[in-house]
């Protein structure tokens, strides 16, 4: 396993200028927050769902919106959460706030959607940054796809494999996207029993891992790192 970084601690904690607030919830489900007070959470789960597999907890985080990648139960909680946040879905554009919203059409499969489906990608954008969150993305993105999405700074991809693409095409989809940061999220963990891989297959050999040690970073784009980098979060439920 690797270890904390003490000059990325550092530099993570005494931001100047912070924009925008990632907080992991778990699974695939993230609190975004910009420095205005606006809040996005995604793909919120169902804690309990599939007999027990999916079993962080319940998100009791209020937002503005929710995004919805597609309508599986990891990723479609929105009657659980609280309020009554706006529901964005499928392609197009949208603006909640300070954060413009755009969704790209992309597959659940390797088979144009004929295994599991349609899924989509989400861009946000805010005080300079751009965020992707890939949802359940089970292909290396097309070259059509790719120019759709744009230039990334911060990449929230799946890396556990069997329902989304594994490590390796994980990799590739941040190397389409040039991402600056990349932030791992649904594998396994001990609150999922889903049969995937862990965190472990995605970051071994590489030397461009950060573990964060923490389920929240702040990010503002002066403070992007110079090369591409991985922040592992800990979940927060």
């Amino acid at each position: 396993m690797f270890e904390l970084d003490s000059e990325f601690e550092l530099r993570v904690s005494s931001f100047a200028g912070v924009t925008m607030r990632i907080r992991w919830l778990g699974h695939s489900a993230f609190l975004l927050a910009t420095s205005d007070g606006t809040s996005i959470i995604t793909d919120p789960y169902v804690s309990g769902s599939f007999d027990g597999d999916v079993n962080y907890g319940p998100i009791h985080e209020a937002a503005d919106a929710v995004t919805v990648s597609h309508h599986h139960q990891d990723h479609d909680g929105v009657s659980g959460l609280p309020g009554r946040p706006k529901v964005i879905e499928g392609k197009g554009s949208h603006k909640v706030g300070s954060v413009s919203i755009a969704g790209v059409e992309t597959f659940h499969d390797e088979n144009q959607g004929a295994g599991r489906g349609r899924n989509t990608v989400f861009v946000f954008e805010a005080e300079g940054l751009r965020l992707c969150h890939c949802g359940d993305l089970g292909h290396v993105l097309t070259a059509g796809q790719a120019a759709a999405i744009g230039r990334v700074d911060v990449l929230l991809v799946p890396v556990g494999g069997k329902f989304t693409v594994d490590a390796a095409a994980a990799r590739k989809v941040a190397t389409q996207l040039a991402a600056r940061v990349t932030i791992p999220m649904h594998y396994k963990t001990e609150k999922l029993g889903f049969d995937i891989a862990g965190i472990d297959s995605f970051v071994r050999d590489r030397a461009d891992v950060k573990r964060v040690g923490a389920a929240e970073v702040e990010v503002s784009p002066d403070k992007l790192p110079p090369e591409p980098e991985v922040w592992v979060l800990e979940h927060a439920l």
